[in-house]
């Protein structure tokens, strides 16, 4: 019979292409694992992987084993998790992914809401783009994921927080805007976080009446890199509020400009359809929704 061990002894392997390294991650021997996998492939009657003392490759049966082996691994993890959360879902390990124009703004505000409210529950924390949460969640490796919106999401439950509206960001010294002007031109172009990042076509696309384009000649890799390169005036940008609310922007060094009329970016939590701690899930949105409110009460007491 086909084990979980043997299992994801396969899946290991599949992503190292190396039994040293598969092994150390299974915190197993190299011999072990070459067992391991050796009777799987006993158990088929078929090769799953091409070893030569240079190199492993997979076969194009063992791509095949190994996608559907993730599944099952999932579904086994899945099922220890709906034990553990039947028994108390507001205890044990959650692992939570955010994007960083989100997670660095927003979940250091909710935190001490999260440990009251959830005193034995340990949160583990990764920051990735969103289809790379989007596929930890397949792959069983997050729990959890905070994403802004529009963003095919397939079969995924989603909670809705709130909606996440830009600023304008300019240099420093530019000149105030007139009472009335306004404040971006039909065709403007801006910089912008590199592809990849949700925020950039979100930004691209905030003011459906304007046409934006990316300047091609400078990308950032972060916000905070957005505003340095601002602040040197080299360009402009649009800046989520919610960054800008949770102190992003040093005090003086760009030009804040509200766009009331641009198109919000919509903050939302995701899970696995069918997951057992939809409840906790769903308490600490609350917790986040809170923790947005008073940064918001927190920034209008500032200006």
């Amino acid at each position: 019979m086909i084990t979980l061990r043997q299992l994801r002894f396969l899946v290991t392997l599949s992503d190292t292409l190396n039994f040293s390294r598969a092994a150390e991650r299974c915190s197993v021997t190299q011999p072990t694992l070459s067992a391991g996998i050796k009777e799987l492939e006993d158990r088929l009657g078929a090769q799953l992987f091409e070893r030569t003392r240079q190199s492993v490759m997979m076969t194009a049966l063992g791509e095949d084993v190994a996608r559907r082996a993730r599944s099952v691994l999932v579904e086994a993890a899945a099922i220890e998790t709906l034990a553990k959360a039947h028994r108390n879902p507001g205890e044990g390990e959650l692992r939570f992914g955010s994007i960083p124009t989100v997670g660095p703004y927003l979940i250091p505000a909710a935190l001490p809401l999260v440990r009251t409210r959830f005193p034995k529950l340990k949160l583990f924390l990764r920051e990735e783009l969103t289809e790379s949460l989007i596929e930890g969640l397949g792959q069983g490796r997050l729990d959890l994921i905070l994403i802004a919106l529009p963003f095919e999401t397939g079969s995924l439950e989603i909670a809705p927080l709130f909606e996440d509206g830009y600023m304008l960001a300019k240099p420093g010294n530019a000149p105030a805007p007139v009472p009335g002007e306004d404040v971006l031109e039909t065709s403007s172009r801006l910089m912008l976080l590199e592809k990849g990042h949700c925020l950039q076509r979100h930004a691209l696309k905030a003011l459906p009446n304007r046409h934006l384009e990316q300047d091609e000649s400078f990308s950032a890799t972060s916000l905070t890199t957005l505003i340095s390169m601002v602040s040197e005036g080299l360009g402009i940008t649009l800046l989520p509020e919610l960054a800008i609310d949770a102190g992003i922007v040093p005090e003086g060094t760009i030009k804040l400009t509200p766009l009331p009329r641009a198109c919000p970016r919509r903050i939302a939590l995701a899970w696995r359809p069918g997951s057992a701690r939809k409840t906790v899930f769903l308490q600490l949105g609350e917790a986040l929704k809170a923790a947005r409110r008073n940064q918001i009460r927190a920034a209008s007491l500032r200006s």
